[in-house]
């Protein structure tokens, strides 16, 4: 079967994995439309413009930065070989979003490498979370600002975790209490509608990156929490310190500028004498443990 090039370009599009395509400088020359829809920049706003620019934002999973410094794609342009990676991309809408990058060198008749080629699979649960929000709506558990839980749906999750440990024994786990560092001097510089935006991405961010059997929502403010199953105090401190990273390389562009917070967290896990108030009250002794010692950090206890 021959294809014209409407019809190639017809399929690209229509592909449920994000690609695009650059040249040797690694300047964008495709973007196709899962692209758009994963990411949420449209391909007007990077075609032309270089990945080495840091126009796309990715991080590894500790918050590193990939696209000026250790490149899946530049790894592979260079070496001529397939590189696979999970990375974080920056969305539009500000937040981090977990993807999985396939990227391949791109070559002429010769072989000489021209350009390169990545694809991109949402892996963030999507699905999962749109259905959860319904839930959520239907029973008035829902955070209107930031699509998460509420505090009253957490309070219901830890006394679920503790009748699961009272019928069927040990399952540990884990309890994530956070609070962005200076929120009110943002709220107070570039308004509460850029707060707000701010909120949103720190909650996505949470949200596209939780394993489907954990439960993240937001406690009130600029507090958010997180109730962790099934893990140990090694893991739980792994995972804190990660979802920490990730919204520090996180921001929302408003005039020009780049607006992002940082996370202190109080980390704890389940005790055998615990109630919701003793579990809460620990966790966030232990988040102001945090900034009183310099903030952006995780203490675990």
């Amino acid at each position: 079967m021959n294809l014209t090039p409407e019809s190639f370009q017809r399929i690209v599009d229509n592909l449920h994995d994000g690609l695009y395509l650059v040249d040797r400088n690694r300047v964008i020359t495709y973007w196709n439309k899962a692209a758009e829809r994963i990411s949420g920049f449209a391909a007007a706003e990077v075609i032309g413009k270089s990945c080495a620019d840091n126009i796309l934002s990715h991080v590894d999973g500790k918050g590193c930065a990939l696209c000026t410094g250790v490149c899946p794609l530049a790894e592979t342009m260079c070496g001529g070989r397939l590189r696979r990676a999970d990375i974080e991309l920056h969305h539009e809408d500000g937040h981090r979003s977990p993807v999985a990058v396939r990227a391949s060198p791109l070559t002429d008749e010769t072989g000489r490498v021209i350009g390169g080629i990545e694809l991109f699979t949402d892996i963030s649960h999507r699905a999962a979370n749109e259905l959860r929000i319904q839930e959520l709506e239907r029973l008035a558990l829902l955070d209107n600002l930031t699509q998460l839980a509420n505090r009253t749906y957490l309070e219901r999750e830890i006394r679920s975790r503790f009748e699961e440990i009272r019928r069927f024994g040990d399952q540990a786990f884990g309890f994530l209490f956070m609070d962005l560092d200076h929120f009110k001097d943002v709220n107070d510089r570039w308004g509460h509608v850029v707060g707000d935006e701010v909120l949103k991405f720190v909650g996505r961010t949470l949200v596209a990156n939780a394993r489907p059997y954990d439960a993240y929502g937001r406690w009130g403010g600029e507090e958010f929490a997180g109730v962790i199953r099934c893990i140990g105090a090694a893991d739980l401190e792994r995972l804190g310190n990660r979802l920490r990273c990730l919204v520090e390389t996180a921001f929302v562009v408003h005039a020009g500028t780049r607006i992002g917070v940082t996370l202190s967290i109080g980390a704890t896990l389940f005790r055998p004498d615990d109630t919701v108030e003793s579990l809460v009250k620990r966790a966030d002794e232990l988040l102001y443990r945090s900034k009183r010692e310099g903030r952006n950090r995780l203490t675990l206890g």
